[in-house]
């Protein structure tokens, strides 16, 4: 069976982000946290959902680390192997309430924190992804985690969702990639050479139910 346009692109992307030297990463990195921060969605903020980075992947720990600093209510997701789902913690001290999980990711300890039971707590909303076109479609992992998280923030019945916002390094956009009716975009792009505002999700906002 020939490749999907998805496997390929997912393929050729982890393999580029892979031969970034660490340094370039971590500088990457940096940069791209103090874009974020700067964000005046990020900013006005009072409860975020970050994750937990693992191997190649922008390093989000120094964000969510800035996170508690500023004093936001933080959620980090876990695995949840019994329904396949993202079930959502708050997580105030990063060293007593994470462990490693699934593919060795740092997830909460759910003996030590306090689940999330509604989403649309939050108001800003960091995903990674393996690949972004600039108007806003990611592109995942391929275990379909976050698009059922997605799902559940756009029927929680809140008045509003997160502002969904991927932090990615400029390599990981790409010029197209294949969309189901289900997919949804992100709002922002930051990278470490720009902080991309993705115009096709405002339509998409104004029409949410």
């Amino acid at each position: 069976m020939p490749q999907s346009l998805k496997q390929i692109t997912r393929k050729s992307t982890l393999s580029l982000r892979e031969q970034l030297p660490a340094d370039i990463r971590t500088a990457y990195s940096a940069v791209i946290t103090e874009r974020l921060l700067q964000l005046p969605e990020y900013r006005q903020a009072g409860t975020v959902l970050g994750y937990m980075n693992f191997g190649a992947e922008f390093a989000s720990e120094l964000w969510v680390a800035r996170v508690l600093a500023d004093g936001k209510r933080l959620a980090l997701p876990k695995v949840n192997h019994h329904t396949n789902h993202l079930d959502l913690y708050w997580v105030e001290d990063l060293e007593n309430q994470l462990a490693a999980g699934l593919w060795g990711i740092r997830e909460p300890v759910v003996e030590r924190c306090e689940r999330l039971d509604n989403p649309n707590e939050v108001e800003f909303a960091l995903l990674p992804g393996v690949a972004f076109t600039r108007d806003g479609a990611r592109l995942g992992y391929g275990g379909g985690f976050y698009d059922k998280l997605l799902a559940n923030l756009n029927h929680a019945g809140g008045t509003q969702r997160p502002v969904l916002v991927a932090a990615a390094f400029a390599l990981q956009l790409v010029e197209l990639l294949p969309q189901e009716a289900t997919d949804v975009k992100v709002e922002w792009i930051i990278t470490e050479q720009e902080t991309l505002a993705c115009p096709a999700q405002a339509s998409a906002i104004q029409e949410f139910p």
